[in-house]
């Protein structure tokens, strides 16, 4: 066996003075995590012991204010079937002691837990770990880096999934980072209209080492269609595409490739797919007699699948989708702006008025985001993201979904992360996301989970499966976390995923109830893009075209047939003519033979009038030949046969 070279020992004892090197830093950042935990700790217990004879008296007899309406996170977690009791009740233990009898971590795991969320980049305040008590000393953060990675926010209804939304979109408008998201119930508004201090709420954000202050975000509010207050967002049919109108109309493979013919068609020869008269235009002209030579090379239509599709669409337009589709189409970087202080506008798009089309609704997120992909250009891994976008109601996209509507969800999901886009998916159990799409995920917030009958137990169990191993029991946890609680885990600015953590969650500085409708009616009316989107347009498109185009066929098949109706006419009338023509020269011929008859009865003979220069007849003879006594048999023949030349 020959000895190592110079060169390979020079590279491994880099390689090992690397990994030293590395193996301190990381020592020296988890301890500086501890110190400043420790340090958090005694000023947070000492702030207590200042304030506890202030407060004592005031407490004695002053009743806290009442919550604000609409909200869920200013109710703690007491009511949960813990020991937990409220954050203010004890200081929180500080790191290197041993605090596993009084919570599911020791002291090392809550060590690893605040250096596992300690950053050195720009990050998104979550909230505090609760270990029993809720820790100020440890909190949870997200890397604003990581915001493109896309997450999930899930857990069941009622559990402060919305103000984790409503938090996080703060936050971000804060940064400069523009926000889009659904409000599905309304209240999302609040973010607009600064938030209301209760004594509750103070005493909750107090526990968890938020400095909280009530603030407004800078807002945009818009609706599908204008169906709502707000700016309308209309898309055309052609640029929503086959594949996303198959999804709502509920067309099968077949018709789904139909449809796809007909776009294709659409395309090809200039007609505009504006509006939904548009595509049953053009879908009525292909299985017409004019149009299904059109189609004659590519396949043609069946009738019958035809049929079905503008059954389908009628009934679609019916409950009101025409209003979405039509023009001005909504240019989709319309949500990527920046107000004039530097922060990012939070753009609403207005559910209400629609949520009983869930299929429309969630389609049409869906191709907005399809849209952003195809207009932003590649950006890599930004320090921070362009866009967040935040797809409430998710398991209303999934429903129902075909296979290639899923892959283009999955591709669409994989991709944009590269245009400095991020999406989080809100809904109530990760189960209602496909695992294709749970697998580009990068950050996790799921509220609390409910175990009611054994799909639900089956459920629960498949969601601790996903977690990393940590000291949690997490199967229990998760039915006993409170109102604004979550098991969080992100990912590390090193794109590694962090420590699982139990969260008290941050409260929204926003109302965390809807916002005044005149206040809403307002904003809308003072808002730019109103005067752009604010009125339809109605230019031509398939519809005209194609009406214009069977009009000019049925007026040319009008002259075509005039002409022929001319043509048959005038060949009538000149048979008539000939006939005529020939009745008048036997007519003719029948007047001379009488004529000469007459002559030779009188004596005369056809010669006569020839030779009238060579010799002088009788009186009688000059009389019958002359001019006179022609025209008088002329009129004779006439009234006799009707015939003579006029």
């Amino acid at each position: 066996m020959s000895a190592p070279d110079s060169s390979d020992i020079a590279v491994a004892e880099a390689e090992l003075a690397r990994l030293r090197a590395e193996a301190e830093a990381a020592e020296a950042r988890l301890q500086a995590a501890r110190a400043r935990a420790a340090l958090a700790a005694a000023e947070v217990a000492a702030a207590r012991a200042r304030a506890t004879g202030a407060e004592a008296p005031m407490r004695a007899d002053v009743q806290p204010a009442p919550a604000a309406a609409g909200s869920d996170l200013q109710s703690t977690s007491d009511a949960a079937p813990r020991t937990a009791s409220d954050v203010s009740s004890a200081p929180p233990t500080a790191p290197g002691t041993d605090d596993r009898a009084a919570g599911p971590l020791d002291a090392d795991e809550v060590a690893a837990v605040i250096a596992g969320y300690t950053f050195e980049v720009d990050t998104l305040d979550l909230g505090a770990l609760v270990n029993t008590e809720a820790r100020a000393d440890a909190q949870v953060r997200i890397p604003l880096s990581m915001m493109n990675r896309h997450g999930l926010i899930a857990g069941a209804t009622g559990t402060g999934k919305t103000r984790t939304l409503q938090g996080l979109a703060e936050q971000l408008a804060a940064k400069g980072v523009p926000v889009f998201a659904a409000d599905v119930k309304g209240d999302l508004s609040g973010v607009a209209t600064p938030g209301e201090p209760s004594e509750k709420l103070l005493a909750r954000t107090r526990g968890i080492g938020q400095d909280w202050a009530p603030a407004a975000s800078a807002t945009e509010y818009f609706a599908l269609g204008g169906v709502g207050t707000g700016v309308p967002v209309r898309a055309t049919v052609s640029a929503f595409g086959p594949l996303l109108l198959s999804k709502v109309l509920g067309l099968n493979q077949t018709q789904e490739s139909s449809l796809g013919l007909v776009f294709h068609y659409a395309d090809a020869n200039g007609l505009a797919l504006v509006d939904l008269a548009d595509l049953r235009a053009v879908l009525t002209y292909l299985v017409s007699e004019e149009g299904k030579p059109e189609l004659k090379g590519l396949g043609g239509l069946s009738p019958s699948t035809v049929g079905v599709i503008l059954r389908e669409l009628i009934t679609f337009a019916e409950d009101g989708a025409d209003v979405f589709f039509g023009e001005p189409e909504f240019d989709v970087t319309d949500f990527l702006r920046i107000a004039p202080d530097g922060r990012g506008i939070i753009s609403l798009l207005e559910v209400p008025g629609v949520i009983d089309k869930p299929a429309l609704f969630s389609t049409f997120l869906m191709y907005l985001l399809a849209e952003l992909f195809e207009v932003l250009p590649e950006v890599g891994d930004p320090d921070r993201p362009t866009l967040v976008f935040f797809f409430d109601e998710a398991h209303l996209l999934f429903r129902d979904a075909s296979k290639d509507f899923l892959a283009a969800i999955v591709q669409t999901v994989r991709l944009i992360r590269s245009k400095g886009v991020g999406v989080f998916f809100v809904t109530q159990t990760p189960k209602d996301v496909p695992g294709e799409v749970l697998a580009q995920l990068g950050s996790r917030v799921q509220h609390a989970l409910r175990a009611f009958t054994p799909d639900d137990a089956k459920a629960l169990r498949a969601t601790v499966g996903t977690y990393p191993t940590s000291g949690y029991d997490l199967e229990r946890v998760l039915q006993e976390l409170g109102i604004g609680e979550a098991i969080v885990t992100v990912m590390s600015e090193r794109g590694a995923p962090t420590p699982v953590a139990w969260t008290r969650l941050r409260a929204p500085r926003g109302l965390m109830s809807p916002t005044p409708h005149a206040a809403i009616e307002a904003a809308v009316a003072a808002s730019p893009l109103s005067a752009v989107y604010g009125t339809p347009i109605d230019r031509e498109s398939a519809r005209e075209i194609l009406a214009a185009r069977l009009n000019a066929a049925a007026e040319s098949e009008s002259a075509a047939e005039a002409e022929r109706e001319r043509a048959e006419i005038e060949a009538e009338l000149a048979r008539q003519q000939a006939a005529m023509d020939e009745a008048q020269q036997q007519a003719e011929k029948k007047a001379r033979a009488e004529y000469e008859r007459l002559l030779k009865k009188t004596g005369g003979s056809p010669r006569t009038r020839t030779s009238r220069s060579a010799r002088s007849g009788s009186p009688v003879e000059q009389i019958l030949n002359s001019r006179a006594t022609e025209a008088i048999v002329s009129g004779v023949i006439r009234g006799l046969f009707g015939t003579a030349r006029r």
